[in-house]
């Protein structure tokens, strides 16, 4: 059963963590776990929704992810093209707005493909945002800024204008995330206390929330008590209150 949640957070991001340990615990290789992983990412949509979560993203696969073995790669891509694909009468029917936030060009043109005309269906959908981070790091997406800045700035010189003005509001509608609000909450399972390198900008000021579970056993009520833990906190964002 979950508790009432009086303060709900705007945005809900999680690291999914432990797929890999979760399958080695039950004799299995690491996809085994990925697979099953399937499961508790219905069961954090689900949630989500009935909580009035506006906007949830995944941390599903990294930049560095693609140092991986070969077979749990191409394994990961077939289960993520398979997972959006048997996902759609789903988004719908909630009214849910589906998204990819990553350096695309890594990925197999099969997969956005799908990804894409996923996006294109459910674009005017309202009632939550479910976002897939997928071959994505917070450095590639501060340096891709970076880059767009300095485009920006390149074509106003060509052009005789003066150099647009940079400050943390214009810098962050440079991001991936533009449009998409700074996480509130960040959850991180399988016990792991660190960031991996993962909206390094938008957490700046985010609540983490760190679960001994393992993903694949991460269900409503794992996610019930993190919001528990986030109501139950104040946040200053470096001011006195």
């Amino acid at each position: 059963m979950t508790s009432e949640i009086i303060n709900i957070p705007t945005h809900v991001s999680i690291i999914m963590d432990g797929n890999g340990r979760w399958a080695h615990k039950k004799g299995h290789k690491r996809l085994f776990g990925h697979n099953a992983g399937v499961e508790s990412v219905r069961a954090a949509v689900e949630y989500a929704r009935e909580k009035g979560i506006r906007y949830l993203s995944l941390f599903a696969f990294s930049e560095e992810n693609w140092g991986r073995p070969d077979e749990e790669v191409s394994g990961l891509m077939a289960l993520m093209a398979k997972a959006v694909a048997d996902e759609r009468a789903t988004f719908a029917k909630y009214d849910i707005r589906f998204r990819i936030i990553g350096n695309r060009e890594q990925l197999p043109e099969d997969l956005v493909a799908t990804v894409e005309e996923l996006e294109a269906e459910t674009l005017s959908n309202s009632s939550m945002d479910l976002i897939v981070m997928l071959s994505y790091s917070g450095r590639w997406d501060i340096l891709q800024a970076a880059s767009r800045y300095g485009e920006i700035c390149a074509n106003a010189a060509r052009e005789g204008l003066p150099l647009p003005y940079l400050d943390q509001d214009s810098f962050a509608g440079l991001l991936s995330t533009d449009g998409i609000p700074d996480p509130d909450l960040i959850i991180r399972t399988s016990g792991e206390q660190r960031i991996s390198n993962y909206m390094l900008w938008q957490a700046a000021y985010t609540e983490f929330y760190i679960t001994e579970v393992l993903w694949p056993d991460f269900r409503k009520n794992d996610f019930d008590r993190a919001l528990v833990s986030f109501n139950n906190r104040q946040r200053r964002f470096g001011k006195l209150k």
